[in-house]
């Protein structure tokens, strides 16, 4: 497997990475994403200590993270498992 080796600066520091070409654009956005989301905060908020604004952020993802878990339309997936094990069925 090929991998890169990147550095990102995340809450002011900088994380050496190795990671598979592949995924260099993801990681690059997701660090923006993060550092964006802090300066957002230092910007609206009286919080300046950087554990803080990222512990923060983390919970925001987390938040929408979970948020979108919840949802999942679980009879639509339980209709599309059926028809795909039909269409299996009917292939063998």
């Amino acid at each position: 497997m090929d991998s890169l080796s990147i550095k990102v600066n995340i809450g002011g520091r900088v994380y050496p990475l190795t990671i598979d070409p592949k995924e260099e654009e993801s990681i690059r956005k997701a660090a923006d994403t993060i550092n964006s989301n802090i300066k957002e905060l230092q910007d609206n908020y009286a919080v300046r200590d950087t554990q803080d604004l990222l512990a923060m952020t983390a919970l925001q993802f987390a938040t929408e993270v979970t948020k979108e878990a919840k949802s999942v339309d679980y009879g639509k997936l339980l209709n599309d498992v059926e028809s795909l094990n039909d269409s299996v069925s009917k292939l063998v």
